[in-house]
């Protein structure tokens, strides 16, 4: 038995696919996603579904995207509890007029409308998937259910599977971040810097380390730095798939925990 770890696929749902291949992977091994499952790639819609339905031996957590998406179909829901619009949640057609109205009210309060559903991914649902506000309220149930984190012991060490960054306490980030599930889903560089786990391993994703001027830039393939101090291992596993049709060097890399072995599609 196995444990693998796969970050921001982010729509990449035919390069998942052959990770799965890839690393052979069964019902004796165990897989934990660790959040952006969706946005930017093209099959939002396919990652969401394969979500629905995944075996239990996989072991999703949400990720800064996932708790956007969230978001949104909270204020589609409290807007239309709030001005009765009683939209049929079987229905594509009023689930469309309501994202519409969401903008209509946003625009009329004077706010942004680009702050709601920022890669267009509900909007896609719904327009050429047709899909209707109660899918989108029992997707949105499912990442509710999903945790921050997962703890585990590899070896002689606690490994914590985050999106972003992982600290034990609030005190030694409140100068960035005003709680702990913040620093879980946007730390970047903060990640080293100020989180980790003494004598512990964090496997995180989040910034793609294909991106040259950010923290964990390594040519599109996985970052490990060692913290001495805290004697803390971190992995970052974001090698920017999703980018790959303008950085040839981007892929989709998944990682064993047991032996810290790499794969890449």
């Amino acid at each position: 038995m196995a444990v693998y770890v796969i970050s921001d696929i982010h729509g990449c749902y035919e390069e998942f696919l052959r990770m799965l291949e890839e690393i052979n992977f069964s019902y004796e091994d165990s897989l934990i996603l660790a959040g952006d499952f969706i946005d930017r790639g093209k099959h939002s819609l396919e990652m969401l579904e394969w979500l629905e339905g995944c075996p239990v031996n996989v072991q999703p957590i949400r990720g800064n995207h996932e708790e956007e998406f969230l978001a949104y179909v909270d204020v589609m829901l409290q807007l239309d509890q709030k001005e009765e619009l009683a939209t049929d949640r079987n229905s594509n057609s009023e689930t469309a007029a309501l994202y519409s109205s969401v903008q209509y009210f946003m625009k009329q309060s004077g706010i942004a409308v680009s702050y709601f559903d920022v890669y267009g991914t509900v909007r896609n649902l719904i327009d050429h998937s047709g899909v209707t506000l109660g899918q989108l309220c029992r997707w949105s149930e499912m990442i509710r259910q999903m945790p921050y984190y997962r703890e585990l012991t590899v070896g002689d060490r606690a490994c914590i599977v985050v999106h972003a960054g992982y600290t034990e306490s609030l005190k030694d980030i409140s100068a960035l971040y005003s709680s702990r599930k913040d620093f879980f889903l946007y730390a970047r560089e903060e990640s080293c810097q100020m989180g980790g786990k003494p004598h512990g391993m964090i496997i995180a994703g989040h910034t793609p380390t294909v991106i040259k001027g950010e923290f964990s830039y390594h040519h599109g393939k996985v970052f490990r730095y060692y913290n001495q101090e805290k004697d803390c291992i971190f992995y970052d596993i974001d090698c920017g798939c999703v980018l790959r049709d303008r950085n040839p060097q981007a892929s989709l890399a998944c990682i064993r925990l047991e032996d810290e072995k790499v794969f890449y599609v």
